[in-house]
């Protein structure tokens, strides 16, 4: 049995753990609020946008002016896996989901003949993934989201991935995070960014009768195209990054309010320790006073 001087030691400990825990949950909180605004103010012009080119792909893709980053490259043999993850840990299974999500494509893609390649966004993905598929890693980053995260990043994001499927590196990009519904529930998210692939929503509006637009360019649709859609390619990598953000700080906050009240239950337990053990140490020095006092 600890004595009770170990056992003061482990109280403090788990004291000092507990207040950087609760410290932890409210600066998480701070965070949430803000990220949460942030993404839920960009669900709406994502979704508009995907609708539109959505509609547009209908008419597009199958023509010879349709660019690739709609109409693809005609094959699927390389698959471009854009993992985004967080640069910090202590976020409960914020980043062990978005992980066990990529092993698994990775796994499935690899067994279906396709060559697979990483491109990580975070230091916990390109943690996770560097133990088993460190040859996979195409190009790593890290601390987009520092100090803020901004829509230049996600452009910058955007300009990289598509130098890559111009140069021929790859066939199909697709990314993987975890999309915030709740402070305690976050979903984890497969998207096709190239080429375009419609959301299901969109194409049953666009597969409804008398839904497909007719749109006339002015001045040309190559150069309309040319600018809207890496603008497109931008804005969905932008509004996945703040639901990531978001995520995160709410699986954080839900991981330190677990941390915190498990430090308390501990606390209680270690004291309920303290004090038998303190109570058995006095029980004892009575019983041998007396019994030293009854042998004169």
């Amino acid at each position: 049995m600890p004595s009770l001087k170990e056992l003061r030691l482990r109280i403090r400990s788990v004291r000092s753990t507990q207040k950087i825990t609760a410290a932890m949950k409210m600066v998480a909180a701070s965070r949430l609020r803000r990220a949460q605004e942030q993404a839920e103010a960009a669900r709406p012009y994502s979704a508009r946008m995907e609708r539109m080119l959505a509609s547009l792909a209908a008419n597009l893709a199958s023509g010879a002016n349709a660019s690739p980053l709609l109409a693809g490259t005609g094959k699927d043999a390389v698959h471009l896996l854009v993992v985004a993850t967080s640069d910090r840990g202590l976020a409960g299974g914020f980043n062990a989901t978005i992980l066990r999500e990529a092993r698994r494509t990775i796994r499935q893609l690899e067994a279906a003949g396709n060559t697979v390649r990483i491109f990580t966004i975070g230091r916990k993905g390109r943690d996770g993934l560097r133990r088993d598929h460190a040859k996979l890693i195409a190009e790593s980053l890290t601390e987009i989201g520092r100090p803020r995260l901004t829509f230049d990043a996600a452009q910058d994001i955007g300009q990289r991935l598509m130098q890559r499927f111009a140069a021929g590196e790859f066939d199909v990009a697709t990314i993987i995070y975890n999309r915030f519904r709740s402070a305690m529930s976050q979903i984890v998210t497969k998207q096709q960014l190239i080429p375009f692939a419609p959301p299901a929503a969109a194409s049953a509006d666009i597969a409804a009768p008398g839904a497909r637009g007719i749109y006339e360019f002015e001045p040309d649709e190559t150069e309309i195209l040319a600018d809207l859609l890496p603008r497109n390619l931008a804005v969905q990598l932008f509004a996945a990054l703040l639901e990531n953000a978001a995520s995160e700080q709410g699986a954080r906050m839900t991981a330190m309010d677990s941390a915190t009240r498990n430090a308390g239950d501990m606390i209680d337990r270690l004291t309920m320790t303290y004090n038998r053990t303190r109570q058995a140490s006095i029980t004892k020095e009575l019983i041998e006073i007396i019994s030293g006092a009854e042998a004169l």
